[in-house]
């Protein structure tokens, strides 16, 4: 059943069971259900159906919900449907870890009858991209600022266009590349479908959308400016030498995988180090770390081989696992929305998962003011002095622990990629 009020601004309830009752073609069908893909997420039921008929698309929505299957079944539709040579459809995203992702989400589900997608990323081998082109790739999954060094260059063309997705539209404002998009889109055939979807839909983000979209089916899932209702969110007052402590500690009393979150690049490189020599297998992801070794301490902590993964605010929106346990605020972040982006990598899919925030006294006002903002509560877990490890009661997130003998595997889950479920 759909809702729709002011302009077409839509919550939709579905009772959809299997992806099998949606319009697709039988070829398509098969490939979902050899992936494991049975029951759609509440956005992709919404939000599939109106991409199939062509519609702009406009949905904002919680992390962890399944989009990228939202613009990849419409894609695969049309390209099963169309014949034409060409690139048929362009994908855009922030990051390199995001666009290697739905690379990676699009070529386990084409077939034998497509061909694989081209990658176009600034940090990897500019000749295997081209390869790529060179060999018919009909979908293109790019980051905005090597995608605008191809245009520039005359290595790319978008004639044949028919579908532009813009995947987590705010945050490819937010890295600045406003200017990029307009130049790639400048670029492109005005007689397409459009399909945007961003985690908030306000200010720069809200203008973007309207400028390049044409009467968009608006779907919103919840609050997109709340956490998970899966997630326990607690603030430990902590004082400034003592945080390293207060962290061991966190790690020590929990069991599954953790995510820490630093405000800057050598803090977390400080972090992971001193984890490190503590005995705590830790990784580290940031902006100057090479693509392979961000590849590396990604899959590293996927496959269980790194228990914690230390990262800034660059990948609190492309890291994808499944159980992760608990995320733990070392540092503040820098706006309200970000909070919402890191917590968002635990209580997915269903499971629970604890969000531990540190704070220092002169920073009550910070964490009041959070709260303000996202119109929540954090529970307080005052800590004086920790010189003793029993000052910080245990904190267990509400899913099952990990059992001697067990050991990782990734999985799938609707429209994600690369998700670490204990088996």
């Amino acid at each position: 059943m759909r809702m729709c009020v002011h302009d077409l601004v839509c919550r939709q309830e579905s009772k959809m069971e299997n992806f099998l009752e949606f319009v697709i073609s039988p070829s398509l069908k098969e490939q979902l259900s050899h992936a494991g893909f049975v029951k759609p997420t509440p956005v992709q039921t919404a939000a599939i159906p109106p991409g199939l008929e062509g519609k702009d698309v406009l949905a904002t929505a919680q992390t962890g919900t399944g989009k990228t299957l939202v613009f990849l079944i419409p894609i695969f539709e049309r390209l099963l449907r169309n014949g034409t040579d060409g690139i048929a459809a362009l994908v855009l995203v922030p990051t390199r870890e995001l666009a290697m992702q739905v690379a990676a989400q699009h070529d386990a589900l084409r077939g034998r009858t497509l061909p694989m997608a081209a990658l176009i990323v600034g940090g990897l081998s500019e000749y295997q991209q081209l390869e790529a082109l060179r060999r018919g790739s009909r979908v293109v999954v790019a980051t905005p600022g090597r995608l605008e060094d191809f245009l520039d260059r005359g290595l790319i063309r978008f004639s044949n266009l028919r579908m532009l997705v813009l995947d987590e539209a705010d945050r490819m404002l937010d890295m600045g590349f406003r200017p990029a998009i307009r130049r790639i889109v400048a670029a492109l055939p005005k007689e397409r479908q459009t399909m945007c979807f961003s985690a908030t839909m306000e200010g720069d983000t809200a203008r973007l959308v309207k400028e390049y979209t044409k009467n968009p089916v608006r779907l919103t899932f919840g609050s997109t400016l709340r956490p998970s209702e899966n997630v326990r969110l607690q603030a430990l007052e902590v004082a400034a030498e003592t945080k390293p402590q207060a962290l061991r500690q966190l790690l020590k009393s929990e069991t599954g995988p953790c995510l820490v979150f630093a405000r800057t690049k050598r803090g977390s490189e400080r972090i992971a180090a001193q984890l490190q020599r503590d005995g705590i297998h830790a990784a580290v992801i940031h902006g100057d770390r090479s693509q392979s070794e961000r590849t590396a301490a990604l899959r590293g902590f996927q496959q269980g081989h790194y228990r914690v993964l230390v990262a800034t605010d660059l990948a609190s929106r492309g890291i994808h696992v499944d159980n992760i346990a608990h995320v733990i605020n070392y540092d503040l972040p820098e706006v309200a929305e970000n909070f919402i982006h890191r917590i968002g990598r635990t209580g997915r899919a269903g499971n629970r998962g604890t969000a531990s925030t540190l704070f220092q006294r002169e920073q009550r006002r910070d964490v009041f003011e959070l709260e303000r903002r996202l119109g929540i509560q954090l529970e307080r877990i005052r800590v004086d002095a920790i010189s003793r490890e029993d000052n910080l009661r245990p904190i267990r997130p509400e899913i099952a622990p990990s059992q001697p003998g067990r050991r990782p595997r990734i999985v799938q889950l609707p429209g994600e990629m690369l998700q670490l479920q204990m088996v």
